[in-house]
């Protein structure tokens, strides 16, 4: 798929991170419901631990933790008008093997 496509490309090129844009400003756990919530900055493993759409998120999720397991960079995931942001780590969400839990968006 293009997630993985773009995450190999990356790791080929010896990219230090991985940019994977969309339509939603982050990584969202019960999207579409009441109890939606925004993911900051997350572990591979943390994260691949949690449940996503498999048409939808999950390729994106999967992709970036690879990334960031295989090369020790950092993957964001969120809305193309944030990719400067989420390149500084400021917007969207954030996998690195920095810390090991889940950190939550205050609000979105």
């Amino acid at each position: 798929d293009k997630d993985r496509a773009s995450a190999l490309l990356a790791e080929q090129l010896g990219a230090r991170a991985l940019l994977l844009l969309t339509d939603v400003a982050a990584v969202f756990t019960g999207w579409d419901t009441p109890k939606a919530r925004a993911i900051r900055r997350a572990a591979p493993d943390a994260l691949q631990a949690l449940e996503f759409a498999p048409g939808s998120m999950a390729p994106k999720v999967e992709a970036a933790c690879d990334f960031v397991r295989k090369t020790g960079g950092f993957a964001g995931i969120g809305r193309l008008q944030d990719a400067p942001a989420i390149l500084e780590q400021r917007a969207g969400t954030i996998v690195t093997n920095e810390g090991s839990e889940i950190e939550w968006a205050e609000t979105e």
